[in-house]
């Protein structure tokens, strides 16, 4: 049914080079000067430095570990807690941190959507450590996919899947590191997740993109994005319609 070219994301070829601190830097910089302009530039790096001292208070820690119950049954580790230095850093120069779902809103959501799961690649934009991912093999899709620009949280999810494919799951959980702007949407149907994994340009550009993947091979697709702060982007896109969605979620799907 749908006939286009085969995207792999799994070649090698394929990863961008890697997000490196003084390249997450530049790019940070630059798209930073271009959106906000010198002065603003120079404040949002300073509260940043604020922020991240602020992380790293006794309370602030104790606080990474409030959701470690899924990681204690899975055996996997998953939550926020013992970011390295460099990885807060790059965060920062990412534009957003990374937060691990939730089971208890992640589950009903997934399984509510009108889809035949075995149809449908599910595929997780900003999969950090790789809790969606893990959430998602508990469904029947037909492959699972997480994208993650920081290399530290993807050797993190790699380990993770590692320990958790077991049986019927191995090898269906796929991880692409790099950055979600130059991902190969497979031409399969998707389920695309989002936990507030961009900001707002970054979402522009990741949309886009998908946008031009669906046009030129035209398939089903669902987009799940969880705190969804920037949502007018897809609201205000033309081609996806709302289907549900509280201040927790929204749902969407295209109309292409």
């Amino acid at each position: 049914m749908y006939s286009c070219a085969i995207l792999t994301t799994s070649s090698k070829n394929n990863f961008p080079p890697p997000f490196t601190l003084h390249r997450g830097f530049a790019l940070w910089w630059r798209d930073s000067l271009r959106l906000r302009g010198f002065w603003r530039t120079l404040g949002s790096l300073t509260s940043s430095g604020w922020e991240l001292l602020w992380d790293y208070t006794p309370a602030r820690r104790r606080l990474r570990y409030g959701d470690v119950d899924y990681d204690w049954e899975c055996r996997v580790e998953t939550t926020w807690a013992n970011p390295r230095l460099g990885t807060r850093l790059r965060e920062i120069f990412a534009g957003r941190q990374y937060m691990p779902t939730d089971p208890e809103l992640f589950r009903p959501v997934m399984s509510a959507l009108d889809v035949s799961y075995e149809q449908f690649t599910f595929i997780d934009l900003g999969s950090g450590k790789g809790r969606a991912l893990l959430l998602a093999s508990e469904l029947p899709f037909q492959r699972i996919i997480g994208v993650e620009l920081l290399p530290e949280l993807h050797a993190v999810a790699q380990e993770n899947v590692h320990i958790y494919q077991q049986g019927a799951q191995q090898g269906r959980i796929e991880l692409w590191c790099g950055d979600a702007r130059q991902f190969p949407f497979p031409p399969e149907p998707l389920v695309v997740f989002l936990f507030d994994p961009f900001p707002e340009h970054i979402l522009e550009q990741v949309m886009a993109a998908l946008e031009q993947s669906v046009r030129e091979c035209p398939r089903p697709l669902w987009v799940v994005y969880q705190n969804p702060i920037s949502e007018h982007v897809l609201s205000n896109s033309g081609w996806l319609r709302r289907v549900k969605g509280n201040v927790q979620y929204a749902v969407y799907v295209s109309e292409l």
